[in-house]
């Protein structure tokens, strides 16, 4: 078990490519004993180059010790309702029709979310996701969405936060992997109890609000795991 003391950086652009061999490798020492696929790379190529075109429109968060190495990783992205999120490429779920709210005000992703493996630390835990819910939580009418490990699911779960489950699950990065949308309801709660763990951290500004484009505003239609 590792006990450490950690402060939150808000991360530029130059260091995806850090965040993408983490969240890939840490996925693979939780859910496959530590054995790294021979083509990983591949994996954290991939990421790297999504988060980098996602970046404009993001909010990368990582956990650090006193040296300087990540203990967690988390990121936001407020969707531009253009590009594929992983929820569509990975699922083939439309954001856009996997809710059953009536009105939405923005659209968000969460993803990339791992914690360095013998980690204990339930407040590093909620830190990271202080910072990834905390655009969700400005709007009443704001949703959530993300690919999440089924053993995470259970800790959010314990944790106050609440989900729906949107599609069947899939082996991902090593892990069985569910499609979930969060709202502003489930998220609340959780975000006024536990915001007061980054109050003191600095970061750069936060994301711009921007409207859901009135051409796709919907009308009356009937702890150690990670997000990808």
């Amino acid at each position: 078990m590792i006990l450490t003391d950690n402060h939150l950086e808000r991360l530029q652009k130059n260091q995806i490519l850090d965040i993408a061999k983490f969240v890939v490798k840490e996925n693979f020492k939780h859910h496959a004993n530590n054995i790294l696929p021979s083509d990983y790379e591949k994996d954290v190529a991939y990421i790297k180059n999504e988060e980098q075109k996602f970046y404009k429109d993001s909010e990368i968060y990582a956990a650090k010790d006193r040296m300087g190495s990540i203990l967690g990783a988390i990121r936001v992205l407020k969707w531009n309702y253009k590009d594929k999120l992983p929820l569509e490429k990975i699922f083939g779920i439309n954001p856009l029709m996997a809710t059953q709210k009536t009105k939405i005000n923005s659209i968000f992703h969460i993803g990339r979310f791992a914690i360095k493996k013998n980690v204990r630390n339930v407040n590093l835990f909620k830190k990271l996701m202080v910072c990834a819910i905390k655009p969700i939580c400005q709007h009443k009418d704001n949703i959530a969405f993300a690919e999440i490990d089924s053993k995470l699911l259970r800790v959010l779960s314990l944790l106050g936060i609440k989900t729906e489950i949107i599609g069947k699950s899939i082996n991902y990065l090593g892990s069985e992997t569910i499609p979930i949308s969060m709202t502003y309801e489930g998220l609340i709660d959780f975000y006024n109890k536990n915001k007061v763990l980054v109050a003191s951290e600095t970061f750069n500004k936060p994301l711009q609000t921007q409207q859901l484009p009135l051409s796709v505003v919907l009308h009356n239609k009937s702890l150690n795991y990670s997000f990808v």
